[in-house]
């Protein structure tokens, strides 16, 4: 597993593992890179205002804040995570949304099949189903990242099935 994905086992039998969504932009660098396009945005709307175009300085600000809104909404959509847990007795898939609201999907690991559907141009969609049900998650991860969690789970759920200490 990669930086995006972390597996714990409290207890022998049990599988934990949290799926959260990659930002490759920390605090600091969003900080410094507004700094930056700030700074470039100001001197370029000085320029335009010494020339007599007084009106592009409040459109080189206004493009900064549309940059600051998306930036924000990208961060806020990143605290979505989902948790998957496995246990001989209980497969349980929860997605949490940035607003908190938790969705949940249990079922019997006997029950369950992992499905990672791949597609001939690389492309992956991974999900569970369990008598007739099914949930896709793990949207957010990379296609590798999806098919490594895929092998992983399978291995996982024969365990679980089997009562093989995993």
């Amino acid at each position: 597993m990669n930086g995006n994905t972390q597996q714990t086992q409290a207890e022998p039998e049990a599988f934990h593992a949290v799926l959260t969504p990659y930002r490759s932009l920390g605090p600091q660098g969003f900080l410094a890179l507004m700094i930056a396009l700030g700074a470039v945005s100001f001197v370029t709307g000085l320029v335009f205002l010494v020339a007599g175009a007084w009106p592009v300085l409040g459109f080189f600000g206004l493009d900064i804040l549309l940059i600051y809104i998306a930036f924000r909404l990208n961060y806020r959509s990143g605290r979505l995570y989902e948790t998957v847990d496995i246990t001989p007795a209980r497969l349980t898939l929860t997605r949490v949304h940035p607003s908190g609201r938790q969705e949940q999907f249990d079922c019997n690991p006997y029950w369950a099949r992992v499905n990672l559907r791949e597609w001939p141009d690389g492309r992956t969609a991974l999900s569970v189903i369990s008598q007739g049900k099914e949930l896709a998650f793990g949207r957010f991860l990379t296609d590798d990242e999806r098919r490594d969690l895929a092998s992983t789970l399978k291995q996982v759920l024969l365990a679980a099935r089997g009562g093989v200490r995993i």
